[in-house]
């Protein structure tokens, strides 16, 4: 029986996916790191459907880590609106800004290196020196969870089943070849062994699947259940006159920090309603949004009236650059 990461590779190198930050298999151009980094950071807690739109925007803007690290804190955020988990735009510019301000715009190629850069965790890490580098790195998203949990039948429920998945992942990750085994990983998981139906019949790895020898491998991997997320409430203030609108941005920490948005409360189980300035306003209704630890609920409230805002200015306002929970309230009011 041949190695698995043979098999493997020899899948990936008819089958891979084509990704706009990605060098083809056949190919003997080499990764951009810039590129790399740059997917890393989208892709996480974030789809690859997702991340393509705005993958293509930001190397559109901002072809090279020199060009991002120049750019305006405001003008990144307003880019990254809508794609949620606000504290990697933030991390990426701060990267960005090390690498180019520090590193004369040359990203380290081993993950001790990378991993002491700002908003690079141990998985993006490995990534990218597998990937961008040719290093071998042990890589584990949530897809090669999926994979490897199959491929040995362990049982144990995630998260504490990551030790032992990490472990097996090793054990299979070749010296040659690492970032497109590492890739060829994710592209199983995300097209053949997926969550619900996976594809055993056309796996280069079914002959040893653990998993599919015992019939289990729609039930893997097994999952410690959540405990429901916490409701959060709060109100949310739309002011407009005329083509302006009353926007702020928020916070650089904190839950969207550093966006665009429209005056809020505080956002608790008792919110203080909190207006930026006293007005008749006319409530539009409820928006809601998910967050990773709470459910968040907003009653937005509007008005036309003029006032002395305590916070925020009237401006011109494009939708496009609000995150998902101002959209939503936006289109409320419009």
């Amino acid at each position: 029986m041949r190695e698995r990461s043979a098999r493997l590779l020899d899948w990936y190198d008819v089958h891979a996916r084509d990704l706009p930050w990605r060098v083809p298999p056949a190919s003997s151009a080499r990764p951009d790191p810039y590129r790399i980094w740059l997917s890393e950071v989208m892709l996480q807690q974030t789809t690859v459907a997702a991340v393509k739109d705005y993958f293509a925007r930001f190397t559109a803007i901002w072809p090279d880590v020199h060009a991002l690290a120049a750019a305006e804190d405001a003008e990144v955020m307003a880019a990254w609106a809508g794609l949620g988990y606000y504290a990697r735009a933030r991390n990426l510019l701060a990267c960005a800004r090390v690498v180019s301000n520090e590193l004369d715009g040359a990203f380290p190629d081993t993950e001790p290196a990378l991993l002491k850069l700002p908003g690079i965790g141990p998985y993006t890490a490995a990534a990218i020196a597998a990937i961008a580098f040719d290093r071998r790195a042990v890589v584990v998203d949530g897809n090669v969870e999926r994979v490897v949990t199959r491929l040995e039948a362990i049982e144990t429920p995630l998260p504490a089943a990551k030790p032992a998945i990490r472990a097996a992942t090793d054990a299979i990750t070749p010296a040659v070849r690492p970032g497109d085994f590492a890739q060829a990983m994710m592209d199983l998981g995300a097209t053949i062994c997926t969550p619900r139906s996976p594809s055993c019949m056309l796996c280069p790895l079914a002959e040893d699947c653990g998993a599919r020898i015992a019939g289990i491998a729609p039930d893997l991997p097994r999952k410690t259940p959540k405990a429901p997320r916490p409701e959060r409430r709060g109100h949310l203030y739309i002011a407009r006159q005329g083509e302006l609108w009353l926007i702020e941005t928020r916070p650089g920490r904190g839950m969207l920090g550093g966006t665009l948005g429209f005056p809020t409360s505080d956002w608790s189980d008792a919110p203080d309603p909190a207006p930026p300035f006293e007005a008749p306003w006319r409530e539009l209704g409820e928006v809601r949004h998910g967050f990773t630890h709470f459910q968040l609920t907003l009653t937005v409230h509007h008005t036309d009236q003029p006032g002395n805002p305590d916070r925020g200015a009237y401006a011109p306002l494009d939708p496009d650059a609000l995150p998902t929970l101002f959209r939503k309230a936006h289109a409320l009011a419009t």
